[in-house]
């Protein structure tokens, strides 16, 4: 099992920057990739970033160039750098850590609401 717990949400203007946070415990040693997915209301959960343990970065096109994804391995957290923010950007946002070898794992955080304002 491994779980991740979020932080970093909250509210910003257009234009601003926030962090997001993940902090993973568990059998992280299983996890093969980590990442961002946000649920904006009455949407479907869509990718944002992922990161691999080797430190590959895979971004949303609507993300590039405004998020960065990193991990620390020697505090087990994944952050979301979030910079130049948008209305549209506005959802809850899921840490997520993937086993991608049999037997196949997805772990999910709570989720942290971020807010930007016009």
């Amino acid at each position: 099992q491994v779980q991740l717990v979020e932080s970093g949400g909250g509210l910003v203007q257009a234009g601003g920057s926030l962090k997001l946070s993940c902090a993973a415990s568990g059998s992280i040693s299983t996890i093969n990739r980590m990442g961002w997915y946000r649920q904006a209301a009455g949407k479907q959960r869509e990718l944002v970033a992922t990161i691999t343990m080797d430190g590959s970065t895979n971004y949303a096109d609507s993300v590039k160039g405004r998020f960065t994804i990193s991990r620390d391995n020697a505090k087990n957290t994944m952050y979301l750098q979030m910079n130049s923010l948008k209305p549209e950007d506005t959802a809850v946002y899921y840490c997520n850590a993937a086993r991608l070898t049999p037997p196949v794992r997805n772990y999910w955080g709570q989720g942290t609401q971020v807010t930007v304002s016009s």
